[in-house]
């Protein structure tokens, strides 16, 4: 799978809550309590394992989660990144 471009990227990232941080793109969630942030992140894992494309998982403070993506294999982002992107923004 190809890289996308910067404009293909930003383009990807307009209106969403992500946000790119060099050859990734993350984004943060703050859940109301501990356990929210765990069945988020689990909610996450199910669309990922489907995908077979996995981002990166921080659980943080006692509600919050990071995600990051890329295309490991690639060095950088791809159409992957974003689709899975779009499939996370809908659980929320």
């Amino acid at each position: 799978m190809p890289l996308l471009t910067d404009e293909q990227i930003a383009d990807g990232l307009h209106d969403s809550g992500w946000r790119r941080e060099g050859d990734a793109i993350a984004r943060d969630w703050k859940l109301d309590d501990f356990a929210g942030a765990i069945a988020f992140v689990d909610e996450v894992a199910q669309l990922a394992e489907e995908a077979n494309h996995h981002p990166d998982i921080l659980v943080h403070g006692w509600n919050k989660v990071r995600l990051t993506l890329s295309t490991h294999s690639e060095g950088g982002i791809t159409a992957a990144d974003l689709a899975l992107a779009g499939r996370i923004d809908a659980l929320r």
